[in-house]
């Protein structure tokens, strides 16, 4: 990767319709752009198709964010090469999902740690509460949420169902998140 803030790896993000419901509760999002990482071998490889990354577009655009298209790539070192490639774009938010666990090659949250320049760990901690009500495994999960500059990182697990979890916590935060990042005081 070259040291210009230019990146052609990716392509444009996707621009949200107008919101079908008028003002929506989620804050104030609109022109944000936002990234996804989807962490697996296998889904990288075409053995299988990726289940998470529409979800996880599909909540971001009903959101008010410019999605670009989600990136799948094997685990490991690749998840973090795919962030950093995000972040010269300067997004509100990354969000990725898969290798969180604890087999050997669920390295997400460790190629993401590294990036974090504060962890956020009351949302970690309320995804974890709100999973585990659902699964008991869902203790299992490593991920981190935290921020890089004014970017908000997040690590969701690889289910769908843990995703939409995940998601549902981020909800009625992440505009106010955002706004905060942003330098926005909202209070």
């Amino acid at each position: 990767m070259s040291g210009t803030t230019e990146n052609t790896f990716l392509p444009e993000p996707h621009t949200p319709e107008p919101h079908a419901h008028g003002n929506h509760t989620h804050g104030e999002v609109q022109g944000r752009k936002a990234g996804v990482v989807i962490a697996s071998t296998r889904a990288a490889a075409g053995i299988y198709e990726d289940e998470t990354g529409p979800v996880i577009i599909d909540w971001l655009t009903e959101h008010g964010f410019e999605a670009y298209p989600a990136m799948v790539v094997p685990d490991g070192e690749p998840v973090g090469a795919a962030i950093r490639a995000l972040l010269t774009q300067h997004p509100a938010v990354v969000i990725t999902s898969g290798g969180t666990g604890l087999s050997p090659d669920d390295r997400t949250p460790d190629v993401t740690l590294p990036l974090l320049d504060r962890e956020i760990p009351g949302i970690m901690e309320a995804i974890r509460r709100a999973g585990a009500a659902k699964t008991p495994l869902a203790v299992l999960s490593r991920g981190y949420a935290g921020a890089a500059g004014r970017t908000f990182i997040i690590n969701l697990p690889g289910s769908p169902k843990g995703v939409m979890d995940g998601l549902a916590v981020l909800d009625p935060v992440i505009g106010h998140l955002c706004d905060q990042l942003e330098g926005r005081n909202g209070h």
